[in-house]
């Protein structure tokens, strides 16, 4: 078996999507802690460039701005969940910021 006939991207944009996942999870949980629910409208904004970004490029590209939008818009749910998770002792609160 050759394996210069096989078609990688699909693996690798698996792999890249696992790692746009994984580093939204302290994004989220980071920006709860020092920005709290407004934080969320910085994922909005990030998933809407994103978004208009990969409808604007093609191939590759187009699919990792794709992954980075959803999972930017993913984290605003996210980010209501963390603050119940805080609430809950699971995750410490910032000390500095009146809840």
């Amino acid at each position: 078996m050759d394996l210069n006939h096989l078609n990688w991207e699909g693996l690798a944009l698996g792999a890249c999507t696992f790692v746009i996942i994984g580093l939204f999870h302290p994004l989220v949980i980071k920006g709860e802690y020092y920005f709290g629910q407004k934080v969320k409208w910085a994922f909005a904004v990030l998933g809407v460039a994103a978004s208009a970004a990969a409808l604007l490029t093609s191939g590759f590209l187009s699919c990792l701005l794709a992954v980075t939008a959803f999972s930017s818009f993913w984290s605003i749910k996210e980010v209501s969940e963390q603050r119940e998770r805080v609430r809950k002792g699971w995750f410490p609160a910032n000390p500095r910021r009146h809840q």
